[in-house]
């Protein structure tokens, strides 16, 4: 399964990752407040279509030790609060919601791994912001993998930083 996302129509990036299951374990880091903040943005989420989902981004302290945010993105400081709508909330299959566009994860069983598959769409057509966000999900995906893997992650942004400058150039 390929590492690197990709960009499968102008506005529409899709990544596959092969994660260690239990399914049901996996939902819950999508899904759970606090387990999602472990990897990606904390935040309750109402478990409904049509649902309030609060994303508490902090990508500084997603390691140990917490990892200093770029001059870049200083503008973000140490977090910030986003919203998101849930479209749908299908348990332990996919979640779909509203948010810089419309983000898709889907969870397929493949023996004791789980397939996630990530879709991005409706992102704003610029070079530099769809690196950015190819660095984000990639970089969240590899701390996600670590966290279910009983691994400690390496900092956000000294793992985002060179990925942003490589997917820039893979946009080229």
């Amino acid at each position: 399964m390929e590492k690197y996302g990709k960009l499968v129509a102008p506005g529409t990036l899709k990544f596959e990752r092969l994660l260690p299951g239990p399914i049901d374990r996996v939902w819950e880091f999508l899904t759970d407040a606090e387990k999602r903040g472990l990897w990606f943005a904390a935040g309750e989420l109402e478990a409904q279509q049509g649902g309030e989902m609060k994303l508490i981004f902090n990508n500084s302290i997603l390691s140990n030790p917490s990892d200093p945010t770029p001059e870049k993105y200083n503008e973000f400081g140490d977090g910030f609060i986003s919203h998101a709508t849930v479209i749908t909330y299908e348990q332990n299959k996919k979640l779909v919601i509203s948010w810089e566009g419309i983000v898709t994860f889907e969870l397929e069983e493949v023996g004791d791994k789980v397939k996630l598959t990530l879709t991005h769409e409706k992102l704003k057509d610029d070079k530099t912001y769809k690196a950015g966000v190819f660095a984000g999900w990639h970089t969240h995906l590899d701390i996600l993998f670590d966290r279910l893997s009983g691994k400690d992650p390496k900092g956000f942004w000294s793992i985002h930083m060179p990925l942003e400058e490589k997917y820039e150039r893979l946009l080229d």
